[in-house]
C-alpha cells in the first residue's frame, strides 16, 4: 500500500479553495478575517465620505485640494479592487451586481471616473456613506437583520393595502381642499383648488405650516374635522403594518450565499433560498 507523501499537506491551494477563502474573508462577519476586513472597510468608508464633505468647503478645498484629490483617487482604486474581488469570488457574480449592496458598491466608485468627464459629479461619492450599513454584519447584530427582513416581508404583503389606503387619502383631500377652495376663495388665501389641496394634505397630515388658514367660521369648523380625522388616518398604515409584521416574524441568519452574496436564510439552511445553490461549499 502507498504511503502518502509527507509534502501532501505542503500542497499550494486549488482556484476553488482560494475562492472559498477569499469569500469568508469578504463577505462573512463570522470570522476573524472578516470581521477585520468589514472593519477596515467601514473605516475607509468613513474616511474617504469626510474628505468628500471637507472637499466641499471652499476654505479647505484651496489649502488642502491637491491631497483631498490624491485622497479621493486612493480610495477609489482601493474600492475599484475590492469590488473586483467581491465578483470574482462569487459564483454568480450577476447576482452580486445587481444586488443593493453591488449597484452601491459600483456607484462608490463611478463618480470619481465620471469626474474626467464631468466635473462636479466628484461630490456625489458621498453615496458611500451607504456601505457603512455593512455595520450590522460586523457587529453580528442578527437580530437587526431579522427585523428588517420582517419588515420587507411586512411591507410586501400590505402594499395592495397600503395602496387603498393611500387612494382613499387622495380622494379625501381632493373632496377637502376643493370644499376649502368653495368656502373661503381667493380673498383668504386659497387662489387655486391645487393650493386648498396642498392645505389640506398639509393640515390631514398634522403639520401644519401656517401660511395659509382658514377665516371664515364655516372654513374652520371644517379644518377642524380635517384636523381630528387626521390623528385617525395616521394610525391606518401603522395597523397594516403591524398586522404584517406579526405574520412576518422569522428568525435568519447572517450567513452569505456564496454564489449571489444574498443573506437572510433559516439557522439551519443547507441551499440558499435564493439561488438554490448550496450555502457551504467543500474545498477541492
Amino acid at each position: 500500500m502507498k504511503r502518502p507523501s509527507p509534502f501532501a499537506q505542503s500542497r499550494p491551494p486549488t482556484d476553488s479553495s482560494w475562492r472559498n477563502r477569499l469569500h469568508e474573508i469578504i463577505f462573512e462577519a463570522e470570522t476573524t478575517s472578516g470581521k477585520i476586513f468589514d472593519i477596515l472597510l467601514i473605516l475607509s468608508i468613513i474616511a474617504s465620505v469626510a474628505i468628500v464633505m471637507m472637499d466641499s468647503v471652499s476654505s479647505w478645498q484651496t489649502r488642502f485640494g491637491n491631497l483631498f484629490h490624491i485622497a479621493e483617487w486612493v480610495f477609489t482604486l482601493l474600492f475599484t479592487v475590492e469590488y473586483i474581488l467581491r465578483l470574482m469570488c462569487i459564483g454568480r457574480p450577476w447576482k452580486y451586481a445587481t444586488s443593493f449592496f453591488g449597484i452601491v458598491d459600483l456607484l462608490s466608485i463611478l463618480p470619481t471616473y465620471l469626474s474626467l468627464l464631468l466635473p462636479g459629479s466628484k461630490y456625489l461619492l458621498v453615496i458611500r456613506v451607504l456601505r457603512i450599513l455593512r455595520v450590522f454584519r460586523v457587529l453580528k447584530l442578527v437580530q437587526y437583520l431579522a427585523e428588517a427582513e420582517m419588515l420587507l416581508r411586512a411591507l410586501r404583503s400590505s402594499t395592495r393595502k397600503i395602496a387603498v389606503f393611500l387612494f382613499a387619502v387622495a380622494t379625501l383631500v381632493i373632496i377637502c381642499g376643493s370644499l376649502m377652495y368653495v368656502v373661503e376663495g381667493e380673498a383668504n388665501g386659497f387662489t387655486s383648488i391645487p393650493r386648498s389641496i396642498y392645505w389640506a394634505i398639509v393640515t390631514l397630515t398634522t403639520v401644519g405650516y401656517g401660511d395659509i388658514s382658514p377665516q371664515t367660521d364655516v372654513g374652520q369648523i371644517l379644518a377642524s374635522l380635517i384636523m381630528v380625522m387626521g390623528y385617525g388616518i395616521i394610525a391606518v398604515p401603522t395597523g397594516i403594518v403591524t398586522v404584517g409584521l406579526s405574520r412576518a416574524d422569522k428568525a435568519v441568519t447572517t450567513e452569505a450565499c456564496p454564489s449571489c452574496s444574498r443573506e437572510g436564510h433559516d439557522p439551519d439552511a443547507l441551499y440558499c433560498k435564493f439561488c438554490g445553490d448550496p450555502l457551504h461549499l467543500k474545498e477541492s
